[in-house]
Order: structure tokens, then sequence, then C-alpha cells
């Protein structure tokens, strides 16, 4: 179960232990907006108004269109982005796990998956000139492309979701990304 605190000033358990820490579903920290994931020391802010793909990419669903971007987690694993280059055109369809293009940033080169599948791909404008704004604003602004679908059929992860499957991974993302987190 998920401990939810209307104090955002509440410490979860894990943050008082002198311990190697191990995240558990209920330990994290819940908001009313948001749920935040220990990475290492440093918080990952998971809002709750939206689903997630395993290739840890969000999709909020606005009307009759699906925005999509990079968690936190994502971000903060990579780094900063500096460029991106989509292999398709605006208008295409896509189709869940599909290659649509790569990210370059400051730890790796990556190619994109789309999360889910859609119709009418629709870039954000902003990023092209400058894909800086998923440092800052992955979120909202920095999200990355939109398409046409109905979330409620793709199969994604709730937030709850999400948060139980950047636990159960944990352990082998601190192997691979040792040194980064002190």
């Amino acid at each position: 179960m998920v401990k939810r605190h209307t104090d955002r000033n509440v410490c979860a358990p894990f943050e008082l232990l002198e311990v190697p820490l191990r995240i558990f579903l209920q330990d994290i920290e819940v908001s009313d907006t948001e749920l935040v994931f220990m990475m290492g020391q440093y918080e990952v802010q998971i809002p709750t108004d939206r689903l997630y793909a395993d290739n840890h990419m969000w999709v909020k669903q606005k009307e009759d269109r699906a925005y999509v971007g990079f968690t936190a987690y994502s971000v903060r694993s990579l780094q900063d982005v500096y460029f991106l280059d989509w292999d398709l055109d605006a208008g295409a369809s896509i189709e869940k796990g599909q290659t649509i293009g790569e990210i370059e940033s400051s730890k790796a080169v990556s190619g994109l998956s789309a999360p889910c599948d859609g119709a009418d791909l629709q870039f954000n404008e902003v990023l092209l000139d400058d894909p800086s704004l998923i440092n800052t604003d992955h979120n909202e602004a920095g999200w990355l492309f939109s398409v046409k679908t109905d979330t409620h059929s793709a199969d994604l992860l709730t937030p709850e979701q999400y948060v139980n499957f950047l636990d159960q991974g944990w352990e082998k993302t601190q192997r691979m990304i040792k040194g980064q987190i002190q």
C-alpha cells in the first residue's frame, strides 16, 4: 500500500535509516498529485495525472490526444539532454515499441520507442530547436510528441505500478549508474 501524505515535508521511513537504500512501494512518499521515488539521494517525482510505459515515458491524455514525455527517472538517468532526432514525419501513425527517433545526452545516445499506438504524430516544435527544455520541465513544457489515441486501451502502467516497476529494477539500475549516486 502506498502511504499518502498531505504534508510533503514528512520523511518516509527510508530517509531516516543509514543503511543501503532499497525502496519498497509501502515506503514511497505520496502527495495528492505525485508519488516520490528515491533514486539514491535524489527525489524522482511521479505525477499521478498520467500513465507510464516501461520505457520510462509518461503518457497524458488530453481530449483525443495523448502527450508523451520522459519521466523524471529517465531524465535523471540520461542527465543533460542536448540532441533529439525524429525518424518519422509529422502526421505519421506509430505502433507501440516502434523506433521513432533518437536522443543524445551527456550519458548516452539512445533510441526512442513509442510507448503506445497512435495516429497523427505531432512533435513539440520548441524541442526541435532546443531540447534542453527536457532537462528543466520534462513533465509539462518538455513533452516530446503527441498522437491521437485513447490511452484507456493502451497497455500502460498506473503511477503506483510504475513506482513498483522502478523499485523492482532499482538494484540493477544502481549497479549500472554506480558513481553517479553518492
